[in-house]
């Protein structure tokens, strides 16, 4: 259970990994991504014929997964429907293919991922409550990435070493790494990385190689002190800059920056710039 971008994968393969099923498949299926249809095709496989376009058979993820483990996120978001059908193969630890007779076993470890409260869903009758017990053998709560600000250096030097494994950060470039609440959790902070490292020149990241919605955005919660200083200032030169581009023009400089018209007014009069515009 976990906030979306969380890492609710990661810790899956982590424990795929260093389970005895660690030579096995790790397959992940997002629940979500496909209609109930091509999801149960896709989950259980489908025979030549099963319906139009089928004209091969085709093995399921749970077939590919025979042996290791099958990561289905976004669990608390499938039908009803198709959660009888999945709490069969729970229960049973036997499918059949969409379109065939064939019992087929199912030798898999079942880990589950959802954003939402299923106990709340079985009160709401949303989600079944037989299929919510079975799931529910060892529950892991995965806290958003802003309640686990120790993680943070760990993975932002993982994903660089991943990325550009000669950089390193400057400590200033630590500092908004270590202020900013990442919203989007540890998905945004691999993607920040990601994009620092793909632009840049050298082997230092610093705060500058960080998107100015990062530097600029009310998430950033910036610790007093001379580095709180520093990055005013900075913030007020990428404001100077971009209303300079736009030749004064406040909601060309906010489509730039990717904010808002109303934050960059506030940001504006919060870091004292007087704007002109030309003529």
């Amino acid at each position: 259970l976990g906030e979306s971008g969380s890492g609710k994968e990661v810790i899956s393969r982590a424990i795929h990994q260093w389970s005895p099923r660690n030579s096995g498949p790790f397959v992940a299926v997002n629940a979500v991504a496909l209609s109930e249809s091509l999801l149960e095709s896709e989950l259980f496989g489908h025979e030549k014929g099963a319906f139009t376009g089928a004209i091969d058979r085709k093995p399921g993820k749970l077939e590919v997964a025979s042996g290791g483990t099958l990561f289905l996120d976004e669990i608390g978001d499938i039908s009803a429907s198709f959660q009888a059908k999945l709490l069969r193969v729970l229960q049973e630890k036997s499918f059949e293919r969409v379109g065939g007779t064939e019992t087929i076993q199912a030798d898999i470890r079942f880990i589950a991922a959802t954003n939402c409260n299923l106990k709340k869903k079985v009160e709401e009758g949303t989600f079944r409550e037989d299929l919510y017990y079975r799931l529910n053998v060892i529950a892991i709560t995965l806290p958003p990435l802003r309640e686990r600000p120790g993680d943070l250096r760990a993975l932002a030097e993982h994903f660089l070493k991943e990325f550009k494994p000669a950089a390193h950060f400057t400590e200033e470039a630590l500092q908004v790494i270590n202020s900013y609440r990442w919203p989007g959790n540890v998905r945004e902070l691999r993607n920040a990385i990601e994009r620092a490292a793909v632009l840049l020149e050298g082997n230092e990241v610093s705060a500058d190689d960080f998107p100015a919605e990062i530097l600029l955005s009310k998430e950033t919660s910036i610790p007093t002190g001379g580095f709180h200083e520093q990055v005013d200032q900075h913030r007020k030169q990428i404001v100077v800059e971009a209303l300079d581009r736009a030749e004064g023009n406040q909601t060309r400089a906010a489509e730039m920056l990717g904010l808002q018209r109303t934050y960059l007014a506030r940001l504006i009069r919060q870091v004292g710039i007087q704007v002109q515009k030309k003529k």
